[in-house]
């Protein structure tokens, strides 16, 4: 029976039960994962699937909303340098359900703090706006809505979080105010330093280490915030090319003179012959057999 990896966990298993609590029944989930009832985990995980699906579908209609109000709000040759140093944006279609995975993604697209705001669904609150937020290594997120609450007194009905991660309540007519003030508590606190996007990795991955039980045992170490998983950075040669599902470049490179799967989740845009690639380990089963594939994580330096 196939063990399950830390990546099975936080990306196939986690995001499927999340999706349950963010749309529908968390008690979903949790049965799902206790019950001792073969065909009843099957139905359930079969729904799980299913609510995930619909995540999926709202989410990237949000992401493409929030992408949209993003060039609107900022010309497409302005430099990145220009833009605010924390975003805010609302818009009444979002969901509040997953608002935080959208700031994650714009936090990530622009390196830079976000939160989003969708109208509360609880009922008689359809005057209230419900934020979710995500930060950047070098900002406080919490203190940061602690510092809007005290400059701006009664704008914040409530608040809390971490540094990475944060939500809050407000008045929708206060949204204004609330971009305007995350923007300068933003500017006060983050130098250009920080506002730099730099990939840390482990450098060059020893050929005799490229091996699909060298990816299985880094994937059952459990990693975390302050103990990342390894990323090795090399340039390889680009053997090969092609979109996967319209939205993932898969790859095959040439790894010190052996050639290997990769694929660039998220990617479309195509690589020169040779590229810098930064990447962790990653193994896969075809026809019985495993083997050792690269997830890349983006271009080093």
């Amino acid at each position: 029976m196939p063990i399950a990896s830390t990546f099975d966990f936080g990306f196939a298993l986690g995001p499927r039960i999340n999706a349950a609590g963010r749309l529908s029944d968390m008690t979903l989930g949790i049965e799902c994962l206790i019950s001792d009832d073969a065909s009843r985990t099957d139905e359930l995980a079969k729904q799980l699937d299913a609510i995930n699906r619909e995540r999926r579908d709202i989410e990237s209609g949000m992401r493409e909303q929030a992408e949209a109000a993003l060039q609107y709000m900022f010309a497409d040759d302005e430099p990145i340098e220009n833009h605010p140093s924390g975003v805010a944006i609302f818009d009444p279609e979002f969901h509040e359900g997953v608002v935080g995975i959208v700031a994650s993604r714009i936090k990530d697209k622009l390196h830079r703090p976000a939160f989003v705001f969708a109208a509360s669904a609880a009922p008689g609150q359809e005057h209230l706006l419900k934020g979710s937020g995500r930060s950047i290594a070098g900002f406080h997120l919490r203190d940061a809505l602690d510092w809007v609450a005290k400059k701006h007194p009664g704008l914040l009905i409530k608040f809390g979080g971490h540094a990475m991660a944060a939500g809050c309540t407000i008045e929708e007519e206060h949204f204004e105010t609330f971009e305007a003030a995350f923007a300068e508590v933003a500017a006060l606190w983050i130098d250009q330093a920080t506002l730099a996007r730099r990939l840390e990795t482990d450098g060059p991955l020893p050929a005799e280490y490229r091996r699909a039980d060298m990816a299985d045992t880094l994937n059952q170490t459990v990693w975390g915030q302050g103990f990342a998983p390894p990323i090795f950075s090399e340039e390889m040669e680009v053997v090969s090319q092609r979109l996967v599902a319209e939205k993932h470049l898969g790859l095959k490179l040439k790894h010190q003179g052996q050639l290997v799967d990769a694929i660039w989740f998220g990617h479309t845009e195509p690589l020169p012959a040779k590229a810098h690639l930064a990447y962790r380990l990653e193994s896969d089963e075809w026809q019985g057999v495993k083997r050792v594939k690269f997830f890349i994580e983006g271009m080093a330096e």
